[in-house]
């Protein structure tokens, strides 16, 4: 009899009935969504910066100076008459330069509290901008007196001055430092492509540069795109350059309001450069473009249609934060954008796999602020989980039952989370039914074989009994002597006598 032994297994699929969201309100994205607030007065604000927790704006016309450490409460003080125009934090302090007074043209605060008046070079030049770096304060003017020479100043401690020579005798509008090197731009209109763009690595001596377009250039910032340094500057009619070579070659780049806006700041933080327009022809959706590659432009919504001056970008509490600052407007010439919350979906909510085959796993869609890492409580045997993308990828290599696995993103606003539900059976086992129904057929066959010889040997039986009697007689006539006593017969052997009584048999 043929025996036929068969195992079994038992696969469960257990669908997406445990996905569950953490529900997060999205904050206001940082640099694309903004919000509305107050100065303690409607002055002209022409500049803002961030430094050591602190945010502070300085106003062009009566020497007004603001102070916040959220961006949101600020507080005011008149500390003299000038026209304030650009200030910076660096080397434990905030400095501030202006445009028109005949001496005390800088000031100094280690806190933003206390102001300290200091005597600048150049009696009749005109301070557009100041910047910090490698240990050294550098400021520029657009002068239109004078010469050449003393269009720039340097400082090591905010104090002290000194003047320096500028590669070219332009309106020199703003400075900034990155990578080891101070960039300056122009918006000299009686210049030339040539000379509209100034760099230098200790702020003393200068080279002229050649700009991407003949334009008036406003403001100039510096930002990492993929690792790569590069260095933005903005301008009149739409006007965006870029360059990441350290300020020595510049590219054209198309802005998100072309040939309209007059973009008059331009910064960088959380990946993204941001900036900002007076443009008083345009409206309030497109005073704000915004940036992670200062090459795709996108047009924001200011928080109102005012003349937006200058940006920056600090930290309230932790969380990435934008400021811009107004000349117009009422009860609403400071506009911010903080750092959104995470938030995000997952393309899949839960999966089910045999044992030892590739998991699809999931995507990230990022609905909130920018998610600087991902985490997950637990990696399933086989697969990897990558902290950038937060994609789970892989071959799980061990059966399990439905399994949750929560995936957190972090900024530095908040954390987000997702459930995922992975499910890994067991592979089922194969039967081989051609060499199943090969063994069926030999089987019958012996068994057919076995009928066929039963019955040969059946058919035998008879002819066996005929022989075995014939057999025995012809061994009886040939081997005994019949001896008979009336009707009594004896077989005795051959050539022996007879019993006494019987006699041979004839």
């Amino acid at each position: 009899m043929l025996k036929k032994f068969f195992r079994t297994s038992v696969i469960a699929v257990i669908l997406a009935s445990l996905f569950s969201v953490s529900v997060v309100v999205p904050a206001t994205a940082s640099g694309i969504d903004w919000t509305s607030g107050a100065l303690p007065s409607d002055r002209a604000w022409q500049s803002v910066a961030y430094g050591n927790g602190v945010f502070i704006a300085v106003n062009n016309g009566v020497g007004v100076v603001a102070r916040s450490t959220n961006a949101t409460n600020w507080t005011e003080a008149i500390v003299s008459h000038q026209n304030y125009q650009s200030v910076v934090y660096g080397n434990s302090q905030f400095v501030v330069v202006d445009e028109t007074h005949p001496t005390s043209r800088v000031l100094t605060s280690p806190d933003g509290n206390t102001w300290t008046p200091r005597t600048a070079i150049g009696g009749e030049n005109k301070w557009r901008s100041v910047t910090y770096g490698n240990g050294v304060f550098v400021a520029v003017s657009d002068r239109t007196k004078g010469t050449i020479a003393d269009r720039v100043m340097t400082s090591t401690d905010g104090i002290t001055w000194a003047a320096r020579t500028a590669a070219a005798n332009n309106n020199w509008r703003s400075v900034t430092y990155g990578n080891g090197v101070f960039v300056a731009v122009s918006d000299n209109t009686s210049g030339t492509i040539a000379d509209r763009v100034m760099t230098s690595t200790n702020g003393i001596t200068w080279a002229a540069r050649t700009a991407a377009a003949d334009n008036n250039w406003r403001s100039v910032t510096y930002g990492t795109v993929s690792g790569v340094g590069t260095f933005v500057a903005v301008g009149t009619s739409g006007a965006v350059m870029t360059s990441i070579n350290n300020g020595e070659t510049w590219t054209a780049r198309t802005a998100a309001e072309n040939n309209t806006n007059t973009w008059n700041a331009v910064t960088y933080g959380d990946g993204l450069f941001v900036a900002v327009s007076d443009t008083t022809s345009g409206t309030i959706a497109n005073r704000v473009m915004t940036s992670p590659d200062a090459i795709t432009w996108t047009a924001r919504r200011a928080a109102a249609d005012n003349n937006w001056q200058s940006v920056t970008y600090g930290t309230v509490s932790g969380v990435g934060t934008f400021v811009a600052v107004s000349s117009s407007g009422t009860n609403n010439r400071v506009m911010t954008s903080r750092l959104a919350a995470p938030a995000f979906t997952l393309s899949s909510s839960s999966e089910t796999r045999t044992v030892n085959t590739s998991a699809t796993g999931f995507t990230i869609n990022s609905t909130g602020g920018a998610i600087a890492s991902f985490s997950i409580n637990a990696t399933p045997p086989g697969m990897s989980f990558n902290t950038a993308t937060g994609a789970l990828t892989g071959t799980p290599s061990t059966v399990a039952s439905t399994t949750n696995y929560t995936i957190t993103a972090t900024n530095a606003a908040d954390t987000a989370t997702q459930t995922f539900a992975l499910t890994v059976t067991a592979a089922p086992v194969s039967v081989d039914n051609s060499a199943a129904q090969a063994a069926a057929q030999a089987e019958a066959a012996r068994r057919a074989q076995e009928q066929k010889e039963l019955a040969e040997i059946l058919a035998l039986i008879p002819k066996i009994g005929e022989l075995t009697l014939s057999l025995g007689e012809t061994t009886k006539s040939l081997y005994s002597t019949k001896c008979v006593k009336g009707k009594t017969t004896k077989n005795v052997k051959k050539g022996a006598k007879c019993p006494k009584g019987f006699i041979k048999k004839k």
